[in-house]
């Protein structure tokens, strides 16, 4: 069915792991198979496995996977040098985050909607729950890395061949299949006060031209609490030199009497600022959440005829986690009193009281139980006509989450508070501990229900069109459907006002998207490769795009290849972008303009953005450019360096924060900065809220180099040593945003400034010899400056002011292994063998809060596992 290409690149195993300790055997595979025909992720034509790729991409294989000791896909991409921020997990998950329970790749530091994931080649469908309101991705948590053959990264835009969202990369996940016989494996690691289990099955039979495998994984991890660890247990950080950012809902609280502020008369000393209360909520955060998740996996294939295959996909896919935050904070849009003969009121002769700023401590943490479902199935046909393969399918693919609270974890409702307080059962005063039986009278039970689908077909040829003297020209095209869909619902109480202090996502859109590609290699004289491709997709919402791009390899001798490639992408606004109901953020910073009037108002609060979508935006189009060079200097080691920049005009962002607390929040009567009621003699009320919204305004260029070294041909001690380096340097990440009088634009530079490291690396030493094999490595992230807004007004002046460093972070990685039983891998490590712990931020006011840089370092400290793998 399938035959190699005429000219083959000398230069083999150009296609390089992502980690040191599988770069030998990979390149030992490659030479082995060297007529068999592969398609790699970047390019949709079939090619020679010699065939080197003029864009950079990175493999890591299944023996990688194993030595690596990843027990899931988040671990090994927060490893990635060629990832950044916006890389997320499930660490730093709170009742808050709007994407609980799911984790996402981004490469370049360009967000996780601006890298695809596919499985096999394909789109699956997005998680039900968007990151930061209208962030949408695809959960990588769906995908048990005990299914994963191989992980193709493309570090390169590919909207001209895959679509949509190919902007900072592509990230292809590749499923085991083929398997025969069966295999088990079960591995248990832990940290102090935490520990990781799983368990995980192949099997497979071949048939008569068929086969069926079928995979199984489930995987447990307890949960981590902020107090399990030093000094990220508190939002005070104040004693390791960072920000007070305890919060102005207190317990005991404050109150309006007789129109003043007035605090809580039993307010410990410690906690006063003026008539404010502050509360440390530290305590009440999880660094990990307790999570399971449990995956089945068929595929099969079966020969129908001598020409034509049928193949099928079905996975299913069982996640559950959990959330916490800190007890109910409750400000003065609540709209809580207090009866004048209220039994425990301790304003004895006041006309009025007020609730200002409380939180219901006595009910308990904000606790959320999460569950998510996906559902994906592939069914096709393949095969060849006249010396073209053909390939067509359909596909279904689906994700839907449940996010619930019952009324023992702490969900609290402001009118049942109010109608205890009124009957004097209830006591706000003193912080004191309330009755058990009045506390469930104002509780309640939630429930957030999200859902994602995807339709699809598509048809696909690829093959020859005729010779030249310079070899085949080869050729790819395809068309494609897609329908998808995402809502996002929540429960009533959120849309009646009567939960707080709790950021609430409300969003339903739906699209249709037409596509066809075309992609020819072209082999020219002078050892060149030219490919040329183009893509048209055309959507029901925002219109139409088409996408070239241009890749040149020069085969300059044995030694020495030099490629280059150059293309144009978009990302179409997300479906929560254009469907987003009003939903809520919350942002710490200092209401600046109040403070003039009141200290009351000087505390830093987290106060809620309110956002609403727009069903006008346009899609965000870009530009990539790479130029290479592969290099082989001395037997056994290869060489690659890559320079890149990406460029993103139009990109959808926030309207600016800034923007909007400078124009609007200085106005009590304001529509856009909303505010309670001032005080008797004052011009502005309490600060509640402030309307916000999506523009396509902001641009972006990202740059960098990138450099991988693989030296696979030595023996030290009577054993074979591999190494490996992958090195990424962020030379540029310019964004243009608006100013925040709202009348100029400005430029600032990102590149080492706070969680944009210019720095990452990866290295690792693998050493075999007989049953024995020992691995080292080392994963560096560079350090980078520290607090974005240093005053903390909400207004970002990075760009203007010197913050202090924050650390580097490297950690060292251990790996042994015993093959020595029959049909058994035994394998112990250790994660952060030496312990370290996450550099001190003083952080962004906003997700790092507690001393720590949540996306950049992980608190875990040294994590020791086992494995035993066992075929039969």
């Amino acid at each position: 069915m399938k035959k190699p290409l005429p000219r083959q690149n000398v230069l083999t195993g150009a296609i390089l792991s992502v980690a040191a300790v599988s770069a030998p055997q990979m390149l030992y595979a490659a030479e082995e198979t060297a007529m068999e025909e592969v398609a790699v992720v970047g390019s949709r034509i079939q090619r020679n496995a010699e065939f080197e790729t003029a864009t950079p991409i990175q493999v890591m294989d299944r023996e990688a996977i194993e030595k690596s000791g990843f027990t899931n896909l988040q671990q090994m991409f927060e490893k990635n040098p060629a990832a950044g921020n916006g890389t997320f997990s499930t660490r730093g998950n709170n009742q808050d985050s709007t994407a609980n329970g799911a984790a996402a790749v981004s490469l370049r530091g360009m967000g996780a909607d601006a890298t695809l994931v596919l499985v096999n080649g394909k789109r699956v469908a997005i998680s039900a729950f968007a990151e930061s309101i209208t962030t949408n991705f695809v959960d990588i948590n769906s995908i048990p890395i005990a299914a994963v053959e191989r992980v193709e990264v493309l570090k390169d835009g590919a909207s001209a061949i895959y679509g949509s969202d190919a902007v900072a990369g592509v990230v292809n996940l590749v499923l085991r299949k083929d398997f025969e016989g069966a295999e088990v494996s079960v591995d248990y690691g832990g940290a102090d006060g935490y520990d990781e289990q799983s368990v995980s099955a192949v099997w497979g039979v071949n048939g008569e031209d068929s086969n069926l495998t079928l995979i199984f994984d489930h995987q447990t991890n307890s949960t981590l609490a902020s107090v399990e660890r030093r000094g990220l247990d508190t939002a005070d950080q104040s004693f390791r030199g960072g920000m007070d950012f305890r919060s102005s809902r207190g317990y005991p609280g404050r109150f309006i009497v007789d129109g003043e502020t007035t605090i809580d008369p039993n307010c410990p000393e410690g906690d006063a600022f003026g008539q404010t209360c502050v509360y440390d909520y530290g305590p009440w955060t999880l660094l990990t959440p307790e999570a399971e998740r449990t995956g089945v996996l068929m595929l099969g294939h079966a020969q129908l005829t001598d020409s034509i295959e049928f193949f099928s996909e079905l996975a299913v896919q069982h996640n559950t986690s959990i959330a916490q935050g800190a007890p109910t904070p409750l400000d003065e849009d609540a709209g809580l009193t207090v009866p004048l003969d209220h039994p425990d009121n301790p304003f004895v002769g006041a006309s009025s009281v007020n609730v200002g700023r409380y939180r219901t401590v006595d009910a308990g943490a904000r606790q959320w139980d999460i569950e998510t479902d996906n559902l994906r199935g592939v069914f096709g046909l393949r095969g060849t006509i006249s010396d073209w393969d053909w390939e067509a399918s359909v596909q279904r693919s689906r994700s839907e989450s449940t996010q619930t609270g019952d009324r023992t974890q702490g969900w609290v409702r402001t009118d049942l508070l109010q109608q205890e307080i009124d009957a004097g059962r209830y006591n706000p005063f003193g912080g004191v501990q309330n009755p058990q039986s009045v506390i469930d009278s104002f509780t309640t039970s939630l429930v957030r229900q999200g859902k994602s689908e995807l339709r699809s077909m598509d048809f696909t040829i690829n093959g020859e069109l005729f010779d030249t003297s310079n070899g085949a020209i080869a050729l790819a095209a395809g068309l494609e459907r897609r329908e998808e869909s995402a809502s996002d619902i929540p429960d009533d109480q959120f849309q009646r006002g009567l939960i707080f202090g709790t950021e609430s996502v409300s969003a339903a859109a739906s699209r249709d998207i037409n596509s066809a590609f075309v992609e020819v290699a072209i082999p020219l004289p002078a050892n060149l490769d030219l490919t040329l491709a183009g893509r048209y997709d055309d959507y029901s919402d925002f219109g139409s795009t088409t996408n070239p791009m241009a890749n040149l390899l020069w085969t300059a001798s044995e030694q020495l290849s030099l490629r280059a490639s150059w293309g144009t992408g978009f990302r179409a606004p997300s479906l929560a972008q254009i469907g987003l109901g009003p939903s809520q953020e919350s942002q710490f910073f200092i209401d600046t303009y109040g403070c003039a009037i009141n200290e009351a108002y000087c505390a830093s609060t987290d106060y809620n953005i309110v956002f609403s979508g727009n069903p006008d935006l346009e899609a965000e189009e870009s530009e990539s450019i790479n130029l290479g060079a592969v290099v082989k200097p001395v037997d056994g080691m290869q060489l690659s360096l890559d320079f890149w920049r990406i460029t993103q005009e139009g990109k959808i962002d926030e309207v600016p924060f800034g923007y909007l607390y400078s124009q609007f929040c200085n106005d009590q009567n304001s529509t856009v900065c909303v505010r309670s009621a001032a005080l008797p003699g004052e011009s502005l009320g309490s600060l509640q809220s402030i309307n916000s919204g999506f523009i396509n305004i902001g641009e972006q260029t990202v740059s960098g180099i990138d450099l991988s070294v693989v030296y696979s041909a030595l023996t030290v001690a009577g054993g074979d040593l591999g190494l490996r380096l992958d090195y990424s340097y962020l030379t540029e990440f310019e964004r243009v945003e608006l100013n925040s009088a709202g009348d100029a634009f400005l430029s600032r530079d990102l590149a080492g400034e706070y969680e944009y490291p210019e720095h990452r690396w990866a290295t690792s030493a693998d050493w075999t010899r007989d049953s024995f094999a020992f691995t080292v490595g080392l994963n560096y992230i560079g350090e980078f400056e520290d607090t974005p807004d240093i005053d903390f007004d909400g207004t970002l002046d990075y760009d203007t002011n010197r913050s202090r460093i924050v650390d580097s972070f490297m950690t060292v990685n251990l790996q042994a292994r015993y093959t020595g039983f029959e049909n058994m891998i035994l394998s112990l490590g250790a994660d952060n063998a030496l312990d370290e712990e996450p550099p001190f931020a003083i952080g962004d006011g906003d997700s790092d809060l507690y001393g720590y840089v949540s996306s950049q370092h992980d608190p875990r400290g040294r994590f020791i596992y086992g494995k035993v793998t066992y075929n039969f």
